[in-house]
């Protein structure tokens, strides 16, 4: 579990005015001084990301954010960071303590977390200091929400807290893995997983590690080969799969290799399922058709790599996509964490698997291009138009999105 990848780990971030003791929490469940505290206010001046192994949770990223309360032209450059972390966050820790006055920041947090649908739990933190009742926020008006009495100090509540946490958890788990309703017990799947420049020496890219676990995990029988294996592969085994999964790259060989009647599909349009809602995915594909000469297009990817001279998002995609369209393009590019605020300017934009981003991040992607009017497209959905495969490759989500 220490080698699950940040978008894989459950985001648990915690919310709340300066030293309500919102890093002393993390310390506590963690057992580690994995975050500083201070008596001082404002000892947290940025989210602070923390993978860690909490049971019975399993893998989490605790999320330690600045004070929303924070001061000054500096204070609210915080607080605007602590407000982004709402798109990564699948449960919330509000924390207050038992001797403060709830206010309108507390008010506009949960307001925030119903909106986004984020569960939450109200944590009132320092009560070692008062005697804090049952029925604390009761006047509140907050119904159907854990309210949990903690300190830090004598360790009271902490356990109540993680429990909390636990049943919160099991909603999320009872969300689609990456295969199901696609591959079942018993079936046969053929990875088609070409070595490139940019796959790690040694091991699969984590996309393909995690088609194939998950495969394992549904029971079914999983045979790896590169693209230039494929057609042997095929005649050796007497056989015919059930459904043949590919790296995007390679879908035009793959799809002349595979004969009709055998399912085809990639591992980035089955991430763009998991991450986001496919069908959006699915439909931003038809305004390629409308491209102008000069408009922009934004290619976004969820991780930062060394580029390579034939690397899939800077150098592929814009060259086949001038190449289908014959129109003059503008391509943009950005990665990692970091998702433009002002889309305005650009006709479309293209968005990676988004295997190394949580379905929260991801989703809040897609609906914030949504809602400025951008079509956001997913890589696997592209490639498959740009080959004249669409069809195809969607086929096997028929009624399943």
């Amino acid at each position: 579990m220490n080698n699950t990848p940040r978008g894989n780990r459950l985001h648990i971030a915690l919310f709340g005015k300066r030293n309500v003791g919102k890093s002393s929490l993390i310390n506590a469940f963690t057992h580690q001084k994995v975050a500083i505290v201070s008596e001082f206010a404002g000892t947290t001046t940025d989210p602070v990301y923390k993978s860690m192994e909490v049971l019975p949770l399993g893998p989490v990223v605790f999320i330690d954010t600045p004070g929303i309360d924070d001061e000054g032209a500096l204070g609210e450059l915080r607080v605007k960071k602590t407000k982004e972390v709402l798109r990564k966050t699948d449960i919330a820790i509000l924390v207050i303590t038992s001797d403060f006055k709830w206010g309108e920041q507390e008010e506009e947090l949960i307001s925030q977390f119903k909106e986004r649908n984020i569960p939450f739990i109200i944590a009132v933190n320092k009560c070692e200091k008062i005697n804090v009742s049952n029925n604390f926020l009761d006047i509140k008006g907050i119904s159907n929400v854990s309210v949990v009495k903690t300190s830090t100090l004598t360790g009271e509540g902490i356990e109540k807290l993680i429990k909390e946490l636990v049943e919160l958890k099991k909603e999320e788990d009872q969300k689609l893995h990456l295969v199901d309703e696609l591959v079942k017990a018993g079936d046969f799947v053929i990875l088609v997983t070409p070595i490139d420049k940019e796959a790690p020496k040694g091991r699969l890219i984590l996309p393909q590690q995690q088609v194939l676990r998950d495969i394992l995990d549904n029971g079914a029988m999983a045979l790896v080969v590169k693209e230039t294996e494929l057609e042997q592969s095929l005649k050796k085994f007497s056989c015919k799969p059930d459904i043949v999964i590919t790296d995007s790259q390679v879908f035009d060989i793959v799809n002349e290799m595979l004969p009709k009647e055998i399912p085809l599909t990639s591992f980035s349009i089955i991430y763009a399922r998991h991450k986001g809602d496919l069908d959006l995915f699915y439909k931003a594909v038809r305004e390629i058709e409308n491209l102008k000469d000069d408009d922009y297009i934004l290619v976004a990817e969820g991780c930062t790599h060394h580029r390579k001279d034939d690397d899939i998002g800077t150098v592929k995609i814009p060259n086949f996509l001038k190449n289908k369209t014959g129109k003059r393009l503008n391509f943009h590019h950005v990665s990692g964490g970091f998702f433009k605020e002002d889309i305005s300017k650009y006709k479309m934009i293209i968005h990676c698997g988004a295997c190394m981003l949580n379905k929260k991040e991801m989703e809040y992607r897609q609906v914030f291009s949504l809602e400025n009017g951008i079509p956001m497209i997913n890589y696997g959905i592209i490639l498959a138009y740009l080959h004249g495969i669409t069809d195809r490759a969607m086929k096997p989500f028929e009624n399943k999105f």
